[in-house]
């Protein structure tokens, strides 16, 4: 076999599998949740149903945020099998900040910024065994991330 052939077909097949991943990452977007303009109706697109209080979600955060627009926000979800965690930020215009999937064995922990429009609460809803757990912090925004 033609050695330029050879590494053109090689080339070609991993520029086909680099290509190919990023679409499979778009095919987990959920349009109608991301896109929902109330918290109620995000979580309706996440398939959140009725969840339970939990304090096995730890969520660490400033009590007050000088700057909405970067706030630091760690989550450990210490729910056993955790599948998925969920930020929710009720008064931003775009109620659901984030989502995380998790593989099994996955440390369920992530440390993410976000933006904030105004004083609101964060809630943190986690996925294990079919059912939804959450939790929830009050964080006071002295000058507003979405554009305020």
């Amino acid at each position: 076999m033609n050695l330029l052939r050879r590494n053109t077909i090689q080339f070609a097949a991993a520029l086909a599998a680099t290509l190919l991943v990023p679409l499979r990452a778009f095919a987990a977007w959920n349009k109608e949740a991301f896109q929902a303009k109330t918290a109620a109706d995000a979580l309706k697109g996440l398939g959140v149903g009725a969840s339970a209080e939990s304090r096995d979600i730890v969520i660490e955060a400033p009590q007050i945020a000088e700057n909405g627009a970067v706030v630091p926000v760690e989550i450990t979800s210490n729910v056993p099998n955790t599948k998925s965690i969920a930020v929710v930020i009720d008064k931003n215009p775009f109620p659901l900040t984030a989502k995380f999937d998790f593989g099994e064995g996955a440390l369920p922990y992530v440390k993410v910024n976000v933006k904030m429009g105004e004083s609101s609460f964060v809630r943190v809803f986690a996925e294990a065994g079919g059912r939804f757990h959450t939790a929830s912090k009050e964080i006071k925004v002295t000058i507003g991330g979405c554009g305020g």
